[in-house]
């Protein structure tokens, strides 16, 4: 290790538990972050400044003010240019360590790009916000072996579960199906950035662990806390679980994208429609849009607002539009403005 880097990572290094041989370990390690919104961006900045080799951010969103109050990695500026979040996150990344490698793919992780999107990495971190993308991680976690690391915060409550596939219970052993009827969300219930954070260094504590090969450190319960209330509970997980669909029966039901809708609502009274292979030429849509709202773009994102919808594209055709929960209303402002 050279001296730069053994001065940067010294107090982590006189740590016992990592040392110069895990701190070594930690220089060629591959973690993708899934989801980089408040958990993610928390968890990336963390294993960025621990020295973590490559983190490859995926994130399908762009950075807004309302995430100022709980999303580490970003400022006014980001939030100014509708910057998507994974192109936010490197740039920030590499103003405090540019000797890692950070890999930015502006993408919603589907069952067609899961494979190109996670391939290569030791260690995959929950950064999300929905069960969907959770259980086509697990899937892909589990069919590969590659452990990953469950992590979600609403309100004051946060909770996290590793899953090291063979060897513990998967999230398809603890919820066999995805929870069904309303939950709170950040939109409904709010959130406190003291809950994210303290979820988001629970997980980045648990991937050093996994990273520095320390696995008789690691935990093995479903993990809950509530910061406001400072109440806690831990369910014990265990082995795989007996006929686990997916640990068991290995039947990845999620990798074949089976029940999975072309259009997606992503909160914040928006929908996310699924154009993947209509490549958009932003200076051309620009001036197409123009004679029918207020338009904007740069290299990343193209914002096109319709009172009272606001449409955000990507240069391969995804939309999140906003305004409406409505999948209909939502297909039919895309087919008026984008194209059928």
């Amino acid at each position: 290790m050279s001296l730069e880097l053994d001065d940067r990572y010294s107090r982590q290094v006189l740590f016992r538990g990592i040392g110069s041989e895990g701190q070594k370990r930690l220089a060629v390690a591959r973690v993708a972050i899934v989801g980089c919104g408040a958990t993610g961006s928390a968890v990336a900045s963390l294993l960025a400044r621990s020295g973590v080799g490559t983190l490859r951010i995926i994130d399908r969103d762009y950075v807004e003010p309302s995430n100022l109050q709980r999303q580490t990695l970003f400022d006014e500026t980001d939030a100014r240019e509708s910057l998507p979040k994974a192109i936010a996150a490197a740039k920030h990344i590499a103003s405090f360590n540019s000797q890692i490698v950070v890999e930015p793919q502006v993408a919603d992780l589907t069952p067609e790009n899961v494979e190109a999107l996670l391939e290569g990495a030791s260690l995959i971190l929950d950064g999300t916000d929905n069960f969907e993308t959770r259980y086509l991680v697990n899937d892909y976690a589990v069919k590969n072996g590659v452990p990953w690391i469950y992590a979600a915060a609403v309100g004051s409550y946060g909770v996290t579960l590793n899953v090291l596939p063979g060897a513990t219970a998967c999230l398809a052993c603890v919820f066999p199906d995805s929870p069904q009827g309303t939950f709170e969300t950040c939109e409904t219930a709010g959130i406190l950035n003291s809950a994210v954070n303290a979820v988001a260094s629970i997980e980045a504590t648990e991937a050093l662990k996994i990273l520095v090969e320390a696995e008789d450190q690691l935990r093995r319960t479903l993990l809950s806390l509530d910061v406001w209330t400072n109440e806690r509970a831990e369910i014990q997980v265990g082995k795989p679980r007996a006929g686990c669909r997916a640990c068991g029966e290995r039947d990845f039901i999620h990798l074949e994208g089976e029940g999975r809708p072309h259009i997606t609502l992503c909160g914040r009274n928006s929908v996310q429609i699924h154009e993947r292979h209509r490549p958009v030429d932003f200076r051309v849509m620009n001036e197409r849009l123009k004679p029918h709202g207020k338009v904007r773009h740069n290299d990343f994102v193209l914002k096109f607002w319709r009172e009272p919808y606001e449409m955000t594209l990507f240069p391969d055709g995804r939309a999140i539009i906003k305004g409406t929960t409505d999948a209909g209303v939502a297909r039919s402002l895309y087919a008026r403005f984008v194209g059928n």
